[in-house]
């Protein structure tokens, strides 16, 4: 199946629905709409009618376990159940069990053998259309802060089919290996710096340019961790924190 391997969905689990939405319809310029389901409050971030990622409010266990709010990224497997043993067998775990969710799909929440988390999906009805990857209020990039690269990528590899594209010398921050999806690339990994305390995947949300979204999110209660950067091929990057703690990417064509 062609999504097998593809980022399909993102979710923001937070501590605060309603500021998390102000924030990021100013920062992103998103849309948002409640999701209609059933026994929990679910909000769709939108670019037009396009639903591009999830809101909702972190989970009892998960606030007891002092996890922060975070991101979460949703590949697509041909078969939960499959992927999910798989997982476990590579070293990773399975966090939340396979389960069903009426009418949308079949998902797991995982974690790759070093501690990062995912979360793999295979939907019940047809695919999304296909859309511009770096279309603004997209999600343009996918990167993983790993536990170790050496041994991170093959695990992704074997998983997800992901193919190793170009590898760019970072010298003391070691190799940033790029990867491919059915020979498009949507995403690097590194082996994280020693200071960064568990290995995390970041997304990066397209914007038409960077400097004017720094100020939304400063005007809207953010924070920048990382300065504004330009990376290979001319575009440019920040990466943020949200009032709530979840960190999260922009990406833009210019400053």
């Amino acid at each position: 199946m062609a999504d097998h391997g593809k980022f399909v969905w993102y979710e923001l689990m937070t501590t605060d629905m309603a500021a998390a939405e102000t924030f990021y319809k100013d920062v992103v310029g998103w849309a948002a709409s409640d999701a209609g389901m059933a026994g929990i409050s679910y909000t769709l971030f939108n670019v037009g009618e396009i639903p591009v990622a999830g809101l909702m409010t972190m989970p009892e266990g998960a606030l007891e376990m002092n996890v922060p709010p975070a991101w979460l990224g949703y590949v697509g497997v041909d078969d939960v159940d499959v992927s999910a043993a798989s997982i476990a067998a590579k070293g990773g775990k399975v966090h939340r069990a396979p389960d069903d969710i009426p009418g949308i799909g079949r998902f797991a929440v995982v974690t790759d053998p070093h501690g990062a988390v995912f979360s793999i999906f295979k939907g019940t009805g047809d695919p999304p259309p296909v859309t511009d990857p770096m279309a603004p209020g997209l999600i343009g990039w996918h990167e993983l802060a790993s536990g170790d690269l050496d041994t991170a990528f093959p695990f992704y590899s074997e998983l997800f089919g992901w193919t190793k594209d170009q590898g760019m010398d970072m010298g003391e921050m070691g190799i940033y290996q790029i990867f491919a999806h059915g020979g498009a690339p949507i995403g690097g990994m590194m082996t994280k710096p020693k200071e960064v305390p568990a290995p995390y995947w970041l997304y990066y949300i397209n914007v038409p340019a960077i400097d004017a979204a720094i100020e939304r999110i400063k005007a809207g209660g953010g924070k920048i961790v990382l300065e504004p950067m330009e990376v290979p091929g001319g575009a440019w990057i920040v990466q943020a924190l949200d009032p709530q703690g979840a960190l999260f990417a922009l990406v833009g064509p210019k400053r």
